[in-house]
């Protein structure tokens, strides 16, 4: 095996494999709290009127619908992050150019775009909820810079030329093997 040979790679594996778990971590409270939320929604609208917040009944409809949301963006970035360890992984094998990086590629191009059009409805109800809040406390700043985000847009156009590019190399290394 070359993870002790390759510390770059070895390093990789072991970054990968904590935000996989933080961010499982993460999608599993946010989904377990949602329905948790309802169950107890008595407690936690007097806990908003305990902080001051007095339209707490007119947003808590929102607030599970939105914290499902963020779990499955959360389990986006889990699903993104494995298959990113899929191709490390390969690469460690020493076979990197194979068509399966390449469909790992393209689905993680389109795991992109899906969390960048799942941003934005999210985005917008969490500044309709905080712009409710902050009309209670002078302390809270709402931001709407919610939506398509340029950085996304280019690593989902990156993802999708690479998969092109191992698509293609895997081609190649077959033509050369049938003409061995």
């Amino acid at each position: 095996m070359t993870l002790v040979k390759d510390p770059l790679l070895a390093a990789a594996r072991i970054v990968l494999i904590f935000f996989i778990a933080v961010l499982g971590l993460a999608a599993a409270a946010v989904a377990i709290a949602a329905p948790t939320i309802v169950v107890f929604q008595d407690r936690v609208v007097a806990a908003f009127a305990a902080e001051g917040v007095t339209d707490a009944a007119r947003i808590f409809p929102a607030l599970p619908i939105v914290m499902l949301a963020i779990a499955a963006l959360l389990a986006l970035g889990v699903y993104f992050l494995v298959l990113l360890r899929r191709i490390v992984n390969s690469v460690g094998e020493g076979d990197p150019f194979v068509p399966v990086n390449a469909e790992r590629l393209e689905r993680m191009g389109w795991t992109v775009l899906a969390g960048q059009v799942l941003s934005i409805p999210i985005g917008r109800a969490v500044v309709w909820i905080a712009t409710i809040v902050a009309d209670n406390d002078e302390h809270v700043h709402v931001g709407d810079d919610f939506g398509f985000d340029a950085g996304g847009l280019l690593l989902m156009l990156v993802l999708f030329i690479l998969a092109r590019v191992f698509r293609r190399g895997a081609e190649m290394r077959e033509e050369l093997e049938g003409t061995v």
